[in-house]
């Protein structure tokens, strides 16, 4: 896996001290996934909840292959702490958006979502 880094800028300011700029990484965005508050408990999933994680997973997965997802995840905490991590790539904001909007988990209620600029800095090779 190759090394994804932020360049780093060096700046001096007017009272001498040193400032690292990050260099803006454009189409990179996170988005915070929260499992719905009436889906804390597990005896409120059905098969109907189960079938959509299943799509939500099968499509990040499709997208981490073709190299669109740069990393997704999960805490490990209860269901009412968890929250999950997806971070990838988008030509826009917008495409951004639609493809948050467009998860299965988002649609089918289960989890709510949050969209941020994102930029990695630094990745394991």
């Amino acid at each position: 896996m190759k090394l994804r880094a932020a360049l780093v800028a060096l700046a001096i300011l007017p009272t001498g001290q040193l400032l690292a700029q990050q260099a803006e990484v454009h189409g990179q965005y996170v988005y915070i996934l929260k499992v719905a508050p009436r889906f804390h408990a597990e005896a409120a999933w059905t098969d109907t909840e189960n079938a959509a994680v299943a799509r939500h997973f099968a499509r990040l997965a499709e997208a981490a292959k073709s190299g669109k997802v740069i990393l997704a995840g999960r805490t490990t905490e209860s269901l009412d702490e968890t929250f999950g991590i997806v971070i990838f790539e988008a030509e826009s904001t917008e495409a951004a958006s639609e493809f948050m909007r467009s998860d299965p988990a988002v649609i089918a209620g289960l989890m709510t979502a949050t969209l941020h600029p994102y930029a990695v800095a630094l990745q394991r090779e």
